[in-house]
């Protein structure tokens, strides 16, 4: 890793999903956290969440990321296990640049061409931080929850033991996004 990473102390996270346990790990200037049940299994369920400002937090229905957090929330609480948010805005080309990617959606554009007309990857994420934080709990074996093939090639710290996919109701709005995932990302949908 380029940086040194800081762990934060533990706290509870009462949601309403259930309760959790929250710790958040400092790597350079982005802040990632781990959320999870404070019964663990051996094998837990891991959701690598990255970051979606607009999803998660304002609602839009342009994604399924929201819907996909709370979907991976519901199921962690029950399971246990643990969700890493994973703090990459925007397939991690940053919030001002995902906003100027909307705007070339608005025009016609789909998430990989707008990424690409501005001077970005499809996809710059990186996973360094994840397997950390894997390593950090002393997670030897996980079950992922993802349909993203690239999260599943790039975690090297915990051997997936299965893939749990995480299929959520298209809108109207998201149909195109979830089109482009699949046929042009490779997603498991």
């Amino acid at each position: 890793m380029k940086n040194e990473i800081k762990v934060s102390e533990k706290a509870k996270l009462p949601t309403r999903h259930g309760d959790f346990i929250i710790r958040s790990f400092k790597e350079g200037e982005q802040e990632h956290l781990a959320i999870y049940t404070e019964s663990m299994p051996e094998t837990p369920l891991v959701r690598v969440h990255s970051e979606c400002l607009t999803g998660d937090v304002l609602g839009s229905s342009k994604c399924d990321c929201g819907a996909q957090l709370d979907a991976a929330m519901k199921l962690i609480h029950k399971e246990g296990g643990m969700v890493i948010y994973h703090r990459q805005e925007g397939r991690n080309i940053g919030l001002f640049n995902k906003v100027n990617a909307y705007a070339l959606q608005d025009q016609g554009l789909n998430t990989v061409e707008a990424n690409l007309k501005l001077g970005f990857k499809a996809d710059e994420r990186t996973y360094d931080v994840v397997d950390f934080i894997l390593e950090y709990f002393g997670i030897k074996e996980i079950k992922l929850i993802t349909n993203n093939p690239s999260k599943i090639s790039s975690l090297k710290s915990a051997k997936i033991v299965e893939r749990v996919p995480l299929i959520t109701n298209p809108t109207e709005q998201n149909e195109g996004y979830l089109k482009v995932k699949k046929e042009q990302m490779g997603h498991l949908l």
